[in-house]
């Protein structure tokens, strides 16, 4: 049944005037802040990183694969302010969370930013908000978590404030799928929120899917990324395999792919990369241990894809035995920083470990990427040396005892690097065929 608080927000997104507040502006927040200013709603960009608050101000963007000029149109209409001020909170109609969802060193779900940013929200609510957390987790964190944070202070939600779920989709770089273009699933607390949740979305997406509760949309997004996350790693297992039996995986899965129903390409590859994939397995896993549940299946895919960096250094010591040479002290360039071809995004990128895995054996490392300048400072990386990208050269791949080929950027002379390099370790597929200077990995 409808409540005047209900009535009266509805009414505000109908006709485009709730002031939408999006708090974190990085890979999700950043785009979904541009698509509702782009509509015509009014955009509260929230985040405790002042450069980003500062570089939106200047009408710059830090995010390549996102148009700059998208942003300067925004912010120069005034329809997009960025800003620290969480006060700004107190006059925002609807609140979008759009902040991260790491793991802990033992791999259990870190929610200390959704609990932060709930704190900050609880401090500033009033009747008549919307609260959607877009932030990927385990099901039953919007209905029990944030909102029980979020009640504190004697409001009720699905009768004075309104709570609701929508896993973000962004997939960086993708030239088909945009952030208005992939439907959008939304679960609400009760029917009043889902309602508005969803109405919310529809005036920028163009596919809003509703679904009975926040905790379902919760699953649904662990369960579109736990099937990816189980089939690279068994194609990542087929690969070892097949590789001992002197099979090349690329070829077979080129050939598997040819038949027209029963068979759904995945790549394998050097480990798991990107924000999601890495890390939502073990958000379910970890939900599913307090229901008294393993999961094995799960596990079992997390323990394969994590051991692709290792496998990937083993087939490098092998090719470089070859040569009668060891890898400590040996000279290596990594190709690739970033966790996918075609973008600067490095969010658990398989080369960290890599490079890690290197160092630790003696190597001299290096590396090259098109789309990433240096090494930016993340949780894991802070105790490694700065690293700049090398020119990619004759001269300079010729410098080198082995090139190890970790992300396939389009960008990249691959001939020129056959051309010149002693020795390729491949975990991508790049080079087909048999050529005397490659191993596949």
């Amino acid at each position: 049944m409808e409540n005047q608080h209900h009535t009266a927000l509805k009414a505000k997104i109908d006709a485009g005037s709730a002031r939408v507040a999006i708090i974190g502006l990085g890979y999700v927040g950043l785009p979904l802040s541009l698509a509702f200013a782009e509509r015509g709603f009014p955009v509260i960009g929230l985040d405790v990183d002042s450069r980003k608050v500062d570089a939106l101000a200047a009408g710059e963007c830090y995010i390549k694969h996102i148009d700059a000029s998208r942003v300067a149109a925004a912010t120069a209409s005034g329809k997009l302010v960025a800003t620290t001020d969480f006060d700004e909170l107190a006059s925002a109609d609807a609140i979008v969370v759009c902040v991260p969802t790491p793991l802990s060193v033992q791999r259990d779900p870190d929610l200390s930013y959704v609990e932060s940013t709930g704190e900050q929200i609880a401090a500033r609510l009033r009747p008549g908000q919307l609260i959607v957390l877009e932030s990927t987790t385990y099901p039953g964190t919007t209905d029990g978590l944030l909102r029980g944070i979020l009640e504190r202070g004697g409001e009720r939600a699905g009768e004075t404030i309104f709570l609701a779920f929508s896993p973000e989709r962004e997939d960086p770089g993708n030239a088909t799928y945009s952030t208005t273009t992939i439907p959008k699933v939304v679960g609400g607390f009760d029917e009043l929120s889902g309602e508005l949740a969803e109405t919310l979305y529809r005036n920028v997406i163009g596919e809003v899917v509703r679904v009975s509760s926040a905790a379902t949309a919760e699953a649904t997004k662990l369960t579109e990324n736990i099937f990816r996350a189980v089939n690279i790693a068994l194609v990542n297992e087929l690969k070892v395999i097949y590789e001992r039996m002197g099979i090349d995986v690329w070829e077979v899965l080129d050939a598997a792919a040819t038949k027209p129903f029963g068979f759904m390409r995945f790549n394998p590859g050097p480990g798991w990369g990107g924000h999601c994939i890495p890390l939502d397995p073990y958000y379910l896993s970890w939900k599913a241990r307090e229901h008294g549940i393993d999961t094995q299946f799960i596990e079992l895919a997390g323990q394969i894809n994590r051991s692709m960096p290792n496998y990937v250094v083993e087939r490098l010591m092998h090719g470089l035995n070859g040569r009668q040479k060891a890898l400590n002290g040996s000279k290596v360039l990594v190709l690739g920083l970033a966790y996918k071809k075609d973008v600067g995004d490095t969010r658990e990128s398989p080369s960290f470990e890599v490079i890690k895995l290197l160092l630790d054996h003696g190597a001299q490392v290096e590396y090259h990427d098109p789309h990433v300048a240096s090494v930016p400072e993340t949780r894991s990386w802070l105790a490694h040396p700065k690293m700049d990208s090398q020119p990619l050269t004759a001269e300079s791949l010729a410098g080198y005892d082995a090139v190890v080929l970790v992300t396939d950027h389009t960008a990249v002379d691959y001939e020129l690097v056959a051309a010149h390099a002693d020795l390729i370790v491949d975990s991508r597929g790049v080079y087909r065929g048999v050529q005397d200077n490659v191993i596949k990995a």
